[in-house]
C-alpha cells in the first residue's frame, strides 16, 4: 500500500526501503534537467552534425534562414517548464511520485508488462488489472499502485513498429504519452515517471522513438504546465540514458546556447501542437473568404435576360480568383492544352539539343506544371499497383532501410545492382514509383552505395530528369538528403551535370560518404541491409582503417 515518505527522512541516496527490498527514492534525490551536467558535442561522440568534411545540407527547412541567427526556434527556452523536468537512471517504480508508467499489452498481463513491476506492486495489481478489460494501442488506462512507493499506475501499450506504417506508430506511441499525461490530471495527480513506453519486443527504433517521447512531454506542458509539478524520464540501460541526455536538449533547452544548437540538430519533422506527425496533403483546406474593404456605392440593379445570366457567371474574374490555378489548368479547353503543350516542346528542343550531343541524354522535355506533374505520377501508380514487379525486387536495386539518426525513413540504392543490360528501365521506373510513394509523403533519406559501381552502365541525365518529373514535387521537398558512399571522381561530375542540367535542388542535397564508418554517423548500422561486396569494397580502398564483416556470422567490427 502507498505509504508517504518525507523528504528529510531520506538521509542517503538510497532512501528508504520497500517490501521488495529496493529502495524508495523521492523526487528530491532526482536530479532536475537543469542540473544535470551540460554536455559537449566531442563527450558524447555525435559529432555527425559539427564535422566540417560532411555538413548536413538539410538542417532548415526551406525558407527559414540560413544559419541559426536567421530561424526561429521551434522550442524556445521555458525555465518554468525545464523546472519540471528530471532525469533518472533506474526502475520508475522505485520512485515516490503520484503515478508510474507501466509499458504492457493489450490484454495487460503480467508477462508483457514493465519487467519487475508486478513483483514489487504484489499480486493485487494483476488481479485488478484483469477487471479492467484491457487497453487499446496508443490509450492508457489507470489503477491502484498497492505496494509501490508511487499512489497510482498508469497502463498503456505502445504500438508495433513497421518500416510502412512509420507514421501510424509515431502518432501511436505520441498518443501513449500523451493519454498518460491526461489521465495524471484528471484523477487529481501531478507528478509522474515514465520509463521508455516502445520496447525492443516490438521493433520500435530507440532514437526516434525517444524523439517521439520527448517532443509529446514538451507540447503537453506548453498546455498543463500549472497542473504538472514533475515529469521523470526513467531509463534503465546506458544506451537510453546516453539518448535522452543529448535529445533534451534539443527539446528542453536550458540556455540560447543550448537553444541555437538544437536549431541545427532537430529533425525537419517535430509534429504538430500536440507533437503528432501531419501530413499536409491529408489536411482539409478552407480558403478564407474575402475581406471587406469597406462599403461600395450603391448601384441600380441591372436587370440581365435570363439566357446571359450564365455567360455573366462564367466570365467573372470574382469566382475565378479563389479557384486553385492547378486546378483551372486542368479543367481547361483540350485544344488550349494540347497548343501550349506543343509551345513548350518546341521552346525546349530549341535550347537543349546540345545536351543530347554532347551524351547527356534528351533534356529537351516541356517543363511540366505541378498540375501535369500530380497527373503523371498517379498515371505511374496506378499501373505499378496492378503489375507484378518481383523481377524487379529480385535484383536488390532499390530497397527499404530502417529510419536515419532522425528518425526519417531510409531508402537504399545499390549501384552494382543497376545492370541496364539486364533491366527494361519502363518496369524499373514503376517499381521505383510502387516502392518511393509510401515514404516520400513526409521528410526522408536516400542511401547510394556506389561501390564497385563504376564499371556498370549508368543511364543518362535525360532518364534522370524524367524519373524527377514522374516522382513528382513532393519527392523533391520531402527529400533530406542523399548520402551518396564511396563517390568517384566521374560520379561527381555527373552529379555537377545533374545540378546544372536536371535539378539543382534535389542535387544539392548530395552528401558525400567516402567511408562506411561515416556513413553510420548518418543511418545507424542496425537499420541498414548492405551487401558484402559493399564491405568488401570499402576494405579495398580505404585499406586498414575499414571494417571488417565476418562473412558467417554477419558481424562487424572496425579493423585495427
Amino acid at each position: 500500500m502507498y505509504r508517504p515518505v518525507a523528504a528529510s527522512s531520506a538521509t542517503s541516496l538510497g532512501g528508504l526501503t520497500n517490501d521488495s527490498g529496493d529502495s524508495v527514492v523521492t523526487l528530491d534525490q532526482v536530479p532536475r534537467w537543469i542540473d544535470v551536467d551540460h554536455l559537449l558535442e566531442s563527450e558524447n561522440g555525435d559529432s555527425s552534425f559539427s564535422n566540417p568534411y560532411f555538413p548536413d545540407p538539410l538542417a532548415f527547412k526551406s525558407g527559414t534562414g540560413s544559419g541559426a541567427g536567421g530561424s526561429v526556434s521551434r522550442f524556445p527556452v521555458d525555465h518554468e517548464i525545464n523546472l519540471r523536468i528530471y532525469l533518472w537512471t533506474g526502475n520508475p517504480w522505485n520512485l515516490e511520485v503520484d503515478a508510474v508508467v507501466n509499458s504492457t499489452n493489450e490484454v495487460m498481463d503480467e508477462a508483457h508488462s514493465s519487467p519487475g513491476l508486478h513483483a514489487a506492486a504484489g499480486p493485487g495489481l494483476a488481479e485488478e488489472c484483469a477487471t479492467l478489460g484491457g487497453c487499446r494501442t496508443g490509450m492508457a488506462k489507470v489503477s491502484n499502485a498497492y505496494d509501490l512507493p508511487a499512489r497510482k499506475v498508469i497502463h498503456t501499450v505502445g504500438p508495433k513498429y513497421a518500416m510502412k506504417y512509420h507514421t501510424a506508430a509515431e502518432n501511436a506511441l505520441s498518443h501513449c504519452y500523451r493519454s498518460c499525461l491526461e489521465l495524471l490530471i484528471e484523477n487529481g495527480l501531478q507528478s509522474i515517471a515514465m520509463g521508455c513506453i516502445y520496447t525492443d519486443a516490438k521493433n520500435y527504433p530507440r532514437e526516434p522513438a525517444a524523439h517521439v517521447a520527448i517532443r509529446t512531454v514538451r507540447r503537453f506542458l506548453e498546455k498543463q504546465k500549472n497542473n504538472v509539478t514533475a515529469v521523470v524520464f526513467c531509463t534503465t540501460s546506458t544506451i537510453d540514458n546516453d539518448i535522452y541526455k543529448r535529445l533534451l536538449t534539443l527539446y528542453f533547452p536550458r540556455d540560447k546556447h543550448e537553444e541555437e544548437v538544437a536549431l541545427l540538430k532537430l529533425p525537419a519533422d517535430v509534429g504538430d501542437e500536440n507533437g503528432e506527425t501531419t501530413i499536409d496533403e491529408r489536411k482539409i483546406r478552407i480558403k478564407p473568404l474575402p475581406k471587406k474593404k469597406g462599403p461600395k456605392p450603391s448601384r441600380e440593379p441591372v436587370d440581365l435576360p435570363v439566357s446571359d445570366v450564365g455567360v455573366f457567371r462564367r466570365t467573372s474574374s470574382y469566382l475565378d480568383s479563389f479557384l486553385d490555378p492547378a486546378f483551372m489548368s486542368l479543367i481547361k479547353d483540350p485544344d488550349e492544352r494540347r497548343l501550349e503543350q506543343w509551345e513548350k516542346t518546341v521552346q525546349a528542343q530549341r535550347g537543349w539539343n546540345f545536351a543530347n550531343l554532347l551524351g547527356f541524354g534528351d533534356l529537351g522535355g516541356p517543363t511540366l506544371s505541378a498540375a501535369e506533374e500530380y497527373s503523371l505520377h498517379s498515371r505511374y501508380l496506378s499501373k505499378a499497383k496492378s503489375l507484378n514487379l518481383s523481377e524487379i525486387a529480385e535484383m536488390k536495386i532499390v530497397y527499404r532501410g530502417g529510419v536515419d539518426s532522425e528518425g526519417r525513413p531510409v531508402m537504399v540504392v545499390v549501384g552494382a545492382h543497376f545492370l541496364l543490360r539486364c533491366l527494361d528501365l519502363e518496369r524499373f521506373v514503376l517499381y521505383v514509383v510502387k516502392e518511393f510513394e509510401p515514404i516520400i509523403q513526409k521528410p526522408y533519406t536516400i542511401v547510394y552505395s556506389h561501390s564497385a559501381a563504376s564499371l556498370q552502365v549508368q543511364p543518362d541525365l535525360g532518364w534522370m530528369k524524367r524519373l524527377q518529373q514522374i516522382l513528382g514535387r513532393k519527392h523533391q521537398q520531402n527529400l533530406h538528403a542523399i548520402y551518396i558512399l564511396h563517390p568517384t571522381l566521374g560520379l561527381k561530375v555527373t552529379v555537377l551535370a545533374l545540378q546544372l542540367l536536371v535539378n539543382n535542388v534535389v542535387w544539392k542535397k548530395v552528401v558525400y560518404v567516402d567511408r562506411l564508418l561515416q556513413l553510420f554517423r548518418y543511418v545507424p548500422r542496425e537499420q541498414l541491409t548492405i551487401p558484402d561486396f559493399v564491405f568488401q569494397h570499402d576494405l579495398e580502398v580505404n585499406g586498414g582503417k575499414g571494417l571488417i564483416v565476418d562473412p558467417r556470422t554477419k558481424y562487424v567490427y572496425q579493423r585495427p
